[in-house]
């Protein structure tokens, strides 16, 4: 069923009009500082390893722990979302996400030997899991189509602002080797998150599933121009089964149109992890130590990278929900494809003149800013979109737990795999893969732009192609 409800117009409709958007975009703001702490703490381990390991004598493989731990505790939390989401709702996920941010954080600052630092990580980590669940699915479910795009782009634009944050706040503690001292900024972060959220509205999704029909409307009539636009959007919503018991397991074991969706959101999240941003992002560092960079290149040259990472990502937060979601991974992912060809060439070539460092880092910035476009900020938001009601909660966490399995994976193969196979053939590795992204994008992934979640979700369990499931 499709809504057909008008916006409305005149003078006080479009203060409506704005009046709810600005309701919105404050509600998303809210949201994204969950995505703030997750960027923060993605740039902590490019600071604070390597002095928190000198202080406790730490040797290079337990180091890897300390993102190792997080990342478990992440795929935890991932896994437990769907679960929190489903029985006590999206913002309650949210808090509780940000008061395990807020107690890992202070605990790593004061933690006193490995052990305590790496349970703080994992609590942490916690957090970390259940962001990366909840925080695209609430923003999904209380935008508009045409702001979905923009709406989750948002959210992972704090996360590229995150990082950038954190690896300026690294170079500030670094002189002086006070590790503790870059850890206190995520732990502030998230005690004013915990607050924030408090003020956050349930989704009216999730009311509408549960039965809270009068309290889905209440939501819905502050976040719509008009109660006539909220009550046709709580109607489609209910007609297209958010007031079906939501039985995700279930569904995915007697409805193979279900896990068509399913794999594609797992398909979807691997090919974010191989094409390389984590081993990137995580060792960035050390792949510009790979090109010959000196330990203060290095280090600007990875805050350098943070502050592409952020601006790209405005790219797609600007026209995600004008071009569509296809050519914007088309175009993104073309670009990761030849930056990481070209890397893997200078890598070949074994070139270390002043020339090939900067081709470089230029071909860093290249593959990171495609990344920043497209499948960072698209791949959350096709995985939001393409799921059913019933099993929403159930395809999103077991997308958010594909991703951060391989993103463990790769956080603790990556420098043994470099020393294994050599800097030139790990990126011709990378290389393919990010091909293998692309063969995805044409053959599977639809087109979303504009298109209700009602409608994703007719078309995709009466059996159309993945591929064609936004028509």
């Amino acid at each position: 069923m499709t809504s057909t409800a008008q916006p409305a117009s005149g003078p006080n409709a479009d203060a409506t009009n704005g009046s709810a958007a600005r309701r919105i975009m404050l509600y998303c703001i809210l949201t994204s500082l969950a995505a703030l702490l997750v960027g923060l703490d993605t740039g902590l381990p490019a600071g604070v390893i390597n002095a928190w390991a000198a202080q406790y004598h730490v040797d290079p493989l337990l180091q890897g722990g300390f993102a190792a731990c997080m990342l478990v505790g992440a795929i935890v939390g991932a896994m437990s979302g769907g679960f929190f989401c489903q029985h006590y709702g999206r913002k309650k996920t949210l808090s509780l996400a940000g008061i395990f941010f807020a107690v890992g954080a202070l605990c790593a600052m004061f933690s006193w030997n490995v052990p305590t630092m790496f349970a703080s990580r994992a609590i942490v980590g916690l957090g970390f899991g259940l962001t990366n669940f909840t925080g695209a699915l609430y923003l999904s479910e209380i935008a508009l189509p045409i702001q979905r795009g923009i709406m989750v782009s948002t959210f992972q634009l704090f996360m590229t602002i995150g990082i950038l944050v954190q690896f300026f706040y690294n170079t500030l503690w670094i002189p002086s080797g006070n590790w503790r001292g870059m850890i206190s900024l995520e732990a502030a972060v998230a005690v004013v998150f915990v607050l924030g959220s408090l003020i956050l509205p349930e989704s009216p999704r999730w009311l509408a599933a549960k039965g809270e029909h009068a309290k889905a409307l209440k939501v819905l009539t502050m976040l719509r121009a008009t109660p006539e636009e909220a009550q046709a959007e709580l109607d489609e919503a209910l007609s297209g089964g958010e007031h079906k018991k939501s039985d995700g397991w279930h569904l995915f074991r007697t409805n193979s149109n279900f896990r068509r969706s399913v794999g594609l959101g797992m398909l979807l999240q691997i090919f974010q992890q191989f094409c390389g941003i984590n081993a990137v992002l995580f060792y960035a560092p050390k792949v510009l130590q790979a090109a010959h960079f000196g330990e203060l290149g290095q280090m600007w040259g990875t805050v350098a990278i943070g502050a592409v990472n952020a601006i790209m990502t405005v790219f797609a937060m600007r026209y995600s929900d004008r071009l569509g979601r296809r050519p914007i991974m088309y175009l993104g992912c073309t670009a990761m494809t030849i930056a990481m060809g070209g890397l893997a060439f200078l890598f070949t070539m074994g070139w270390s003149d002043v020339a090939a460092q900067f081709t470089t880092l230029a071909l860093i910035f290249l593959f990171v800013a495609g990344f920043a476009m497209s499948a960072g900020p698209i791949v959350w938001l096709l995985c939001a979109e393409i799921q059913p009601a019933a099993g929403r909660d159930f395809g999103v966490t077991v997308s958010t737990a594909t991703n951060l399995t391989f993103s463990l994976i790769i956080a603790q193969s990556f420098p043994a795999v470099l020393a294994f196979m050599g800097k030139a053939d790990t990126f011709w590795l990378l290389t393919i893969f990010n091909v293998l992204g692309l063969l995805l994008i044409y053959f599977l992934t639809p087109e979303t732009k504009d298109v209700s979640l009602d409608t994703i979700e007719k078309n995709l369990l009466s059996g159309k192609k993945l591929r064609d499931i936004g028509r």
